[in-house]
């Protein structure tokens, strides 16, 4: 290369890396702005109360089906605060404790209205963990494909409203996302590089990454699987060479650019140790014999109603577990939870178990028509035109990963709800996108303005629904106000837009009084905001009604507002009923958000709508 080159791509870097300082602030504004003026939303609240009680006591029973590093940092300035706790309701007795969530309930009714500060401090702790990832995915897609690469993937996950809306919330999977790639980027640089420094970097980015989200767990596996491939294939090609060439021997060539093995070993259990380490040694190396069980895989019961433990009695009950007890523990009740099952909703239609292709329907439908278009195109390049791909070795480490997190996450058929569980796929995805950088270098006009175009697009979409991030959907399927046909839940409606409802209340003095079913009121209620507000009330069709309890009073003149979940009939919960559904025959007044929907009914149309449904008029 010619000094005038170097000198060409060392400017290059230097713009690129600016670009990028750039991009991590805007990212860290969106996610600011998201954090202060959404309400918390439906699992928040325990996490809270849960990390606080990590700091004040030291242990990890609440919540334990999530590692505590996230919940750890949010508590953190909370912990500065004059914020109140109770801890009466924490249950240490049963195997399966959610004390998380009563607690948690506590915390916001003995705070009030100040909770929801308390939550946006809590979340502006965690924003940094989330620009690591945001940085970890320039980064590597730079060295793979180049600068204009590493914008590119930057581009996609700043903007990405899944990134957006999880990142600014206390839960661990935007965080657990950003620490998970970053691990597998600091992997993928010993594997290019396998000195014992690297190895060590390696080691601290998996602990990290296990102690943010639990479905990470995967990369045990995938970690030696990859290096076991690259060793096979390593093995395979100096065979080859040995025996065509009659030059040395297997011995001698075998290993040749393969990473050390003992050094893989050193990340594994170094990280393991930070594992250990995060829950202060809490229960590690207890024999497994001396858990107890809720889960049929690990009881061999089916729902023991005191627990149970299928090791006893064998010689596998003295085995100390090299892990935290209440990490085993968290793993075994929420395998639990998709054992027995839970309702679950996709297009359209609501069963009590999930499907095994939930998440790609989700991705589809809740990813920018610009992103979806060129991770299509990404796959034709890489598949069709060797251009487009980089070393074996590269891919794998790139790819395996997301492969891995979708397998674990599609597999457990117990239930479908969250597309936040299978976030963490994403920066893989953005990085296996930005390959396509290689046509601007190419300067093809116009390849090159179709890839600006759907970047653009990506931006716009994005933008256009913010700071309703959560309940993004695409253009292409009708946006938020189509999103229910498709998914429910937490992509749509997960209480977050409760001080939106607060804003529109104080600004229609009119809607005196007001009904509202809230999607969150057992833990955050409408009162907690300053919404003085009435029950809506509820109809069922008699033959609806199995066994489904209370007054069915139908429609009254009022001010009604009603969470998505409630007015299309959700049942988050098994005893819910959809006794809020026939709002859907009415035109919306106006919404809160995308996840929170207002109607207006005078008497002489509450009475119109009643004799539709058969119900008697009621007299003004």
């Amino acid at each position: 290369m010619t000094v005038s080159g170097t000198a060409n791509t060392s400017r290059t870097s230097r713009v690129a890396t600016s670009c990028a300082i750039g991009l991590l602030l805007i990212h860290a504004a969106l996610l600011s702005w998201v954090s202060y003026t959404t309400s918390p939303n439906l699992d928040e609240p325990g996490h809270l109360a849960s990390g606080i009680s990590h700091w004040q006591f030291g242990r990890f029973e609440l919540y334990r089906v999530n590692p505590p590093l996230v919940r750890i940092v949010a508590a953190a300035p909370v912990l500065l605060t004059g914020a109140q706790t109770d801890w009466n309701s924490w249950n240490i007795e049963s195997p399966y404790s959610r004390s998380e969530f009563p607690v948690g309930t506590r915390f916001v009714s003995l705070n009030g209205e100040a909770s929801f500060w308390y939550f946006t401090l809590a979340r502006w702790a965690c924003i940094p963990l989330c620009l690591v990832g945001a940085w970890t995915v320039f980064a590597w897609s730079r060295s793979l494909y180049g600068p204009t690469a590493g914008l590119m993937a930057m581009f996609l996950y700043c903007f990405c409203p899944n990134c957006i809306a999880w990142g600014a919330s206390i839960t661990p999977d935007a965080a657990g996302t950003a620490l998970g790639v970053m691990a597998a980027w600091l992997y993928w640089r010993w594997m290019q590089t396998p000195t014992w420094s690297r190895a060590f970097q390696a080691g601290v980015g998996l602990g990290i990454a296990e102690l943010a989200k639990g479905t990470l767990i995967v990369f045990f596996i995938v970690w030696p699987a990859i290096w076991g491939i690259d060793f096979l294939i390593r093995l395979w090609r100096n065979r080859t060479k040995s025996s065509s060439s009659g030059l040395g021997t297997d011995s001698q060539h075998s290993q040749a650019g393969n990473p050390p093995l003992r050094q893989l070993v050193l990340i594994l259990l170094f990280s393991v140790y930070l594992l250990n380490l995060g829950f202060g040694f809490e229960g590690s190396f207890k024999p497994l014999g001396e858990f107890t069980f809720v889960s049929q895989s690990l009881s061999g019961e089916d729902r023991p109603p005191q627990g149970g433990n299928r090791f006893r009695g064998t010689w596998l009950e003295n085995v100390p577990v090299p892990l935290p007890e209440n990490y085993i523990r968290g793993i075994d009740v929420q395998k639990y939870d998709f054992e027995r099952g839970k309702w679950s909703y996709l297009l359209g239609e609501q069963r009590p178990r999930g499907w095994w292709y939930y998440y790609l329907v989700a991705f589809l439908v809740k990813s920018p028509i610009g992103t979806v278009a060129m991770f299509i195109m990404a796959n034709f390049a890489a598949v069709f035109s060797a251009r487009f791909r980089s070393e074996g070795r590269n891919e794998w480490v790139l790819l395996l990963p997301a492969i891995a997190i979708m397998v674990l996450v599609s597999s457990q058929t117990g239930f479908s709800r969250y597309l936040r569980y299978a976030i963490p796929v994403l920066p893989f995805v953005y990085i296996h996108i930005s390959r396509l950088a290689w046509l601007i270098s190419r300067r093809n006009q116009l390849l090159s303005g179709l890839l600006a175009a759907c970047c653009t697009a990506t931006i716009v979409e994005s933008l256009t629904v913010y700071p309703h991030s959560m309940s993004f959907f695409s253009a292409a399927i009708g946006g938020p106000l189509n999103g229910q046909k498709y998914l429910l839940d937490s992509n749509i409606d997960w209480a977050q837009d409760l001080l939106f409802l607060q804003r529109w209340y104080k600004n229609h003095p009119e809607a005196r009084p007001i009904h509202v079913a809230f999607f969150g009121d057992f833990h955050v209620k409408p009162q907690t905001a300053g919404i003085v507000c009435e029950p809506v009330p509820a109809f069922l069709k008699p033959e609806d009604r199995d066994q489904a309890s209370g007054e069915f009073d139908g429609p009254r003149a009022g001010w009604f507002a009603i969470s998505a979940n409630h007015l299309y009939g959700y049942r988050h919960f098994e005893g819910a009923r959809p006794v809020y559904a026939y709002f859907q025959k009415l035109k919306p007044a106006a919404r809160a958000g995308y996840s929170i929907i207002l109607y207006h009914l005078t008497q002489d149309e509450a009475n119109q709508f009643r004799t539709e449904l058969r119900l008697v008029p009621i007299s003004q």
